[in-house]
């Protein structure tokens, strides 16, 4: 089988993660191509050149929505196409996802797209709603196939008629295992976030909520890059928690980051399934998450962790209070996150349900 995978950007993210672990997971049963936009040397490029996939480059291929430079994008896109000549397509990414699917249809390649959180979801601004909406019921009927990573994303892609019932598939995403655990119970306990510093992440929230925390022995680490990374920074020295917090930048070792941790937090206001929270869960950890998109698939309120309303700082400080005081309560649920992981969340899972999507298309 010959696929070509297509995505917008490159730079570390969850859609970006996910692709390469499937440029892995497929590299010995299929020849595998990449085409790529923004970010061009990014995180991503070098990962898949490494396992020697062949990139391809697409200039024309960027966000936000530009009409001129998608035109040439859908051009580029049936250009690259016609050379790879691909038995399936798999887009990633709303605007490659929009594109790819429109050149696959117009030359006849099949084309399956993975929508990683849909970009009309609740929390995401007005405007950017509607675009991507009427977007998505154009390209929906012209796709063969749409994986959404979460039964939140499905049933939001058929109440808004994005795609017909039967071009709709939930795969949850998957994370590969580690030998790294942590260890709940340690104190004083640290606390961790894994998320670029851009939206639709909320790193002030949690600092806010943190602040009021201060009579607690406690400290921070947050991973990642991204454009508000200043303005998070600014704003941590502004609540006087300079010293408690530590800005550790873009890492690829995050299974040795989580397992020095106590306790997972994630503060968001739009999400499919993130691979943070999933990773944190194979770690051990307790999560404490804004409960959006499918993140409530994973954590399971009162049980592998808490889920807070969007925007809740209150909501969060108090389950953070509970967390930091109770070691034996981020043990029992770290163990629960652990067994639901297993259960439900491996990267074998995943492949698998993917490699069968594949299978389904070029059967149709």
């Amino acid at each position: 089988m010959r696929l070509l995978y297509l995505i917008t950007r490159a730079e570390p993210g969850g859609a970006q993660v996910h692709l390469l672990e499937l440029l892995r997971g497929f590299r010995d049963r299929a020849e595998l191509h990449l085409g790529v936009g923004e970010d061009q040397d990014g995180f991503l490029v070098e990962e898949a050149r490494a396992l020697g996939v062949r990139v391809h480059l697409l200039r024309h291929l960027v966000q936000p929505v530009r009409p001129v430079k998608d035109f040439r994008g859908l051009f580029e896109v049936m250009a690259l196409l016609r050379k790879v000549r691909p038995h399936l397509l798999h887009a990633h990414s709303s605007k490659a996802g929009f594109l790819g699917r429109l050149a696959g249809r117009a030359l006849g390649v099949k084309s399956v797209f993975t929508a990683h959180g849909w970009a009309f979801t609740d929390g995401v601004p007005e405007g950017m709603k509607r675009l991507a909406l009427s977007m998505e019921r154009l390209a929906g009927r012209l796709g063969d196939l749409v994986l959404a990573v979460s039964e939140y994303d499905r049933a939001l892609a058929l109440r808004h008629k994005v795609a017909p019932p039967e071009r709709i598939r939930v795969v949850h995403n998957g994370v590969p295992d580690t030998p790294f655990r942590a260890d709940p119970r340690k104190e004083p306990p640290r606390l961790a976030m894994v998320a670029r510093f851009a939206p639709p992440k909320d790193h002030a929230l949690l600092l806010k909520a943190l602040s009021g925390l201060k009579e607690l022995p406690w400290s921070l680490d947050l991973v990642g890059e991204g454009p508000l990374l200043p303005q998070a920074k600014a704003l941590a020295e502004a609540l006087g928690l300079g010293e408690r917090v530590r800005f550790l930048g873009r890492r690829l070792d995050v299974d040795r980051v989580l397992a020095e941790a106590q306790v997972f937090v994630l503060a968001t206001n739009w999400e499919g399934l993130p691979l943070s929270v999933l990773e944190a869960m194979r770690a051990g950890l307790p999560v404490v998450a804004t409960g959006v998109g499918g993140v409530g698939e994973a954590v399971v309120e009162g049980k592998t962790g808490f889920l807070v309303g969007r925007g809740d700082e209150e909501a969060l400080r108090a389950r953070l209070r509970t967390l930091l005081l109770s070691p034996d309560l981020r043990a029992r649920l770290g163990e629960a996150g652990r067994r639901r992981y297993e259960e439900g969340f491996t990267l074998d899972g995943m492949l698998a349900r993917v490699w069968a999507a594949y299978e389904e298309v070029l059967r149709l």
